[in-house]
């Protein structure tokens, strides 16, 4: 029965629920999911727009949330902190999750506003993951981004020695990330990288270039070391 109501919520005929439970854990899975579709309930009045079910854990603040815009089935586990505050507020297509701990930032200085942030349907943040959407994080469909993977959309400058580099102002090129790939846990993506379709990411790399589809990069800096093509 599970199996079918997820099917549905997803939109998924092919979508199959392949581990078994006991009694007592199906409940106690259902009765989480049912508390944060009732917080979902609340929240959704104040979006800017939300499509379908929303699920939302305990301990989870979104801030500017008329800056927020939830696709169908969106579920936010505990303790995420988002502030959509930003140019083009974050946006979420369906059926992605964002587990707990996860942070979600698009202003930093209120000086200067931020791009925003963009993930495609399907895809999954991991928990403790930090996206930082001042200059504009794109994110494509069905990514798997790993546990404690962080993304910065800005740099700060420092080319005066005299001066504060936090007086120095900062250049923002954004980040843009690929259909259907995947970065391991603990993974560095710094401003100005385009990472092709479908490519893998080993844990623990710092990319710092862009690299084409279906690469597979590692190491810091990261560097192309196989192509899946």
């Amino acid at each position: 029965m599970i199996e079918k109501i997820i099917r549905k919520l997803k939109n998924d005929p092919n979508y199959k629920w392949e581990s078994t439970y006991a009694p007592v854990d199906l409940m106690a899975i259902s009765l989480v999911r049912v508390v944060q579709l009732l917080r979902g309930v609340l929240m959704k009045l104040f979006l800017q727009e939300s499509k379908g079910l929303l699920f939302v854990g305990s301990g989870v603040h979104l801030r500017h949330k008329r800056h927020f815009t939830a696709g169908k089935n969106l579920i936010i586990e505990d303790n995420v902190f988002i502030n959509a505050l930003s140019e083009d507020g974050i946006i979420t297509g369906d059926n992605v999750s964002i587990a707990r701990d996860s942070i979600l930032i698009c202003t930093g200085v209120i000086a200067h506003q931020g791009k925003g942030i963009y993930i495609g349907t399907g895809t999954g943040i991991n928990a403790g993951a930090y996206l930082g959407g001042q200059g504009g994080i794109h994110i494509g469909e069905q990514v798997i981004i790993g546990p404690g993977v962080q993304i910065f959309s800005e740099n700060h400058n420092y080319e005066q020695p005299g001066v504060a580099i936090k007086d120095q102002g900062v250049t923002r090129l954004g980040v843009r990330i690929g259909d259907h790939c995947w970065l391991g846990g603990r993974v560095t993506v710094l401003d100005g990288v385009h990472i092709g379709k479908g490519c893998v990411v080993a844990a623990g790399s710092v990319v710092t270039k862009s690299c084409p589809d279906y690469s597979i990069i590692a190491g810091v800096p990261a560097r192309i070391i196989k192509s899946r093509a």
